[in-house]
């Protein structure tokens, strides 16, 4: 067996609680390049977004291991080789993994957490324990706000019971115990906002004879666990940091965007030229979004600004180039101020970035609706009725043009597409994101393969997506992704409007309401008729839809609404 130089092996990242294999779709790096926390290794493509994989380390590329374009490559693959120094690059020119036992192999980052020893910070020692920290329940969450706890001290869990319910940027995601174990500790407060991913929540032990002896246990809950002091100095104990693409670089993402965990109070340091330290993901995104860095709050190595903290001056408003108007109350003034929620930052932010960053432009047109109401009304009565006279179904109008505009974008998949960095993504699915109204703001849940399923299908699921979204209970792959969103205000009498485009999404339709108009008759011995239509708007990014796709696709999926039974061919 050769001997190499010490290296490490940077294994395929875990980039959402769900990924199990990912696509390389392009490096960002090649061999001999020196990299440095922050910088931008390659993006990774899961099943439902593309993620940015960035370095945690500083050193140099000496090999890479999965050529561009791999697919599904496993969660914990061998990926990249990184050295410390750049005269060790060519001793990996030949290197195969698994080549030299001695490598400081970075764990598969999906892997269960360790069982800890107290920390630090306590001089007492403590039996055999495990601490679960705040877990990463969608690929952009960096924090999130304990709704409220399931467990009390002492209780028994098993996997899959449920440990508390964690608020997230776009739901309520209930956190489910992997372990078996006894409570021992609960080191955060009911109601506590913006905790960091990889804060201490529990302490778990085997045994609850011992659950006493955590009475007086302490932790720092201010920070991750492992980030400062001794607990720090292993890196390869730590999750690989990821920031989602689609933020800021229109790529194929979820309905979320990424909040920040809370940072040191300092600020982004210049060096002797005036330049601040960044890194280069993180310069790109201020580039584009009119951040200075010299008014974000780093906290990478050595006062260095990463992409996370762009990522959060953005969503806060900090350091743009557009000053916003003074917030102080005017004298003489009554009004009330309604704390932002991590669901309505996140609104702002992405429709902000859609408005500023996306082309839009919009086409409308008036369909008839007679057929579609009386194929309807039609259906429904066939549906059977339970002892409280309740209907087994009832399809809406809503469900139908979910149908049809799945069937639209069948026939027209260039409208089915994304704008990427380098191409423009043409999607082999159909999935339509439907926005739907909750208590604490607007999600976009998805029916997905929209155009294989019937109309009772579609139907059944927007309602039990609809009310898992106004109680917050959304998983995230109910919410993540689509490829295209529908929206519709015609319940509250609303005749037309332009919606904005959901990214990374190409296309949005607005419905409005059903109106009855005066028509000339059809008939020869008739002056006029009264027919039902409807306005549709359909809102399209320039970049990736020209004006006469987006026409042809409408005109599609106003045949399909007019002449609903072809819908069923």
């Amino acid at each position: 067996m050769s001997s190499l130089p010490e290296h490490q092996v940077l294994k395929m990242p875990a980039l959402s609680p769900t990924m199990k294999t990912g696509n390389i779709a392009s490096y960002k790096i090649k061999v001999g390049d020196k990299v440095s926390p922050g910088d931008l290794l390659c993006e990774i493509e899961t099943d439902k977004a593309t993620i940015g994989w960035e370095s945690q380390d500083e050193g140099y590329i000496a090999a890479i291991l999965m050529p561009e374009g791999s697919q599904d490559v496993p969660v914990g693959k061998e990926a990249i080789v990184l050295v410390e120094n750049a005269a060790d690059v060519p001793a990996f020119a030949n290197y195969k993994p698994g080549e030299d036992s001695a490598a400081k192999a970075e764990p598969a980052p999906a892997a269960p957490q360790p069982k800890h020893s107290a920390p630090a910070a306590n001089t007492k020692s403590y039996p055999p324990h495990q601490l679960l920290n705040m877990p990463a329940l969608s690929p952009t969450m960096t924090a999130g706000t304990i709704a409220g706890f399931k467990v009390k001290l002492g209780d028994k869990i098993s996997p899959g019971d449920l440990l508390c319910d964690i608020e997230t940027d776009k739901a309520t995601i209930g956190w489910e115990s992997q372990d078996e174990g006894y409570i021992a500790k609960i080191l955060v407060a009911e109601g506590a906002s913006e905790v960091a991913v990889g804060v201490p929540i529990f302490v778990v032990v085997d045994d609850s004879g011992i659950v006493p002896s955590f009475q007086d246990f302490t932790v720092d809950t201010t920070k991750p666990q492992g980030a400062g002091g001794a607990a720090a100095k292993a890196p390869s104990s730590e999750q690989p940091k990821y920031v989602q693409i689609a933020l800021v670089h229109r790529s194929m993402s979820t309905n979320d965007a990424t909040e920040s965990a809370p940072a040191p109070a300092s600020q982004a340091v210049e060096n002797k030229g005036g330049r601040v330290l960044a890194s280069p993901l993180a310069k790109k995104l201020a580039k584009e979004n009119g951040i200075d860095l010299r008014s974000t709050t780093p906290t990478g190595p050595h006062n260095r600004v990463i992409a996370a903290d762009v990522l959060q001056a953005i969503e806060s408003g900090v350091g743009s180039s557009v000053q916003s108007a003074s917030s102080a109350g005017v004298a003489g003034v009554d009004y009330t101020e309604i704390p932002h929620s991590n669901i309505r930052k996140v609104i702002a932010s992405r429709l902000l970035q859609s408005k500023t960053t996306i082309p839009h432009y919009y086409l409308s047109m008036d369909v008839c609706v007679d057929d579609l109401l009386k194929l309807r009304d039609q259906l429904n009565s066939k549906a059977k009725y339970d002892k409280e006279g309740k209907p087994d179904y009832k399809l809406s109008v809503n469900d139908f043009i979910i149908k049809a505009s799945a069937l639209a974008l069948r026939d027209h998949p260039e409208v089915n597409v994304s704008w990427m960095e380098n191409a423009i993504r043409k999607y082999n699915y159909i999935d339509i994101s439907v926005a739907v109204a909750s208590p604490t703001g607007l999600i976009t849940p998805i029916v997905t393969d929209a155009d294989m399923k019937g109309l009772l299908g579609i139907s059944n699921e927007v309602k039990a997506l609809a009310a898992k979204a106004r109680d917050g209970k959304l998983q995230p792959h109910e919410f993540q992704g689509g490829t295209f969103s529908v929206s519709n205000l015609g319940m509250f009498g609303i005749t037309s409007f332009a919606a904005i485009i959901n990214p990374p999404q190409s296309c949005i339709l607005a419905v409005g309401a059903t109106e009855e108009r005066v028509v000339p008759a059809k008939g020869p011995n008739e002056d006029y008729a009264v027919s039902s239509f409807m306005r549709i708007t359909l809102s399209c990014d320039h970049r990736t839809v020209d004006g006469a796709v987006g026409a042809q696709f409408l005109q599609t999926l106003k045949k399909y609404l007019s002449n609903p039974s072809t819908m069923l061919l």
